[in-house]
């Protein structure tokens, strides 16, 4: 299967770097091979120029023209319902759960530590028990 994330205008890309990090874009219009003018009101990114190399292209795309406004992109994003979308996918949930992750504090690893242990008790034992059964089973 081929690539299918180009960089198009109205695509949505997640802005990697800068101080717009780990927020939507669309982008708006491309500028040379190296940048592009991006706009995203709805998750607060002011229309800008960014390098392609700060950008990560999601599956998002929205309908709209070249240099579209920033009442036009306001209004295909709500269209498109890409908030929604974007919150329901694994990489909005894995950067939700990286941000927690980051937040935690000693003692909230330490008591994943110890929970991580607590299971791992029990999956042993649950083995255990399993591997003895077959063997009595095989005799």
């Amino acid at each position: 299967m081929g690539y299918e994330k180009f960089v198009e205008i109205g695509r949505v890309a997640f802005v990697a770097a800068g101080p717009s990090k780990g927020k939507l874009a669309v982008i708006v219009d491309v500028i040379d091979q190296n940048r592009a003018l991006v706009d995203g009101p709805c998750s607060s990114v002011t229309r800008q120029m960014i390098n392609f190399k700060t950008l990560q292209l999601t599956k998002f795309v929205v309908k709209i023209g070249p240099g579209a406004r920033t009442g036009t992109v306001t209004k295909a994003w709500n269209k498109a319902e890409i908030s929604k979308k974007w919150a329901e996918s694994g990489w909005a949930k894995r950067q939700e759960a990286l941000a927690a992750r980051a937040a935690m504090s000693d003692f909230d690893r330490f008591k994943l530590m110890k929970a991580k242990q607590a299971r791992r008790g029990m999956q042993s034992q649950l083995y255990g028990k399993a591997n003895k059964a077959l063997k009595a089973a095989a005799k």
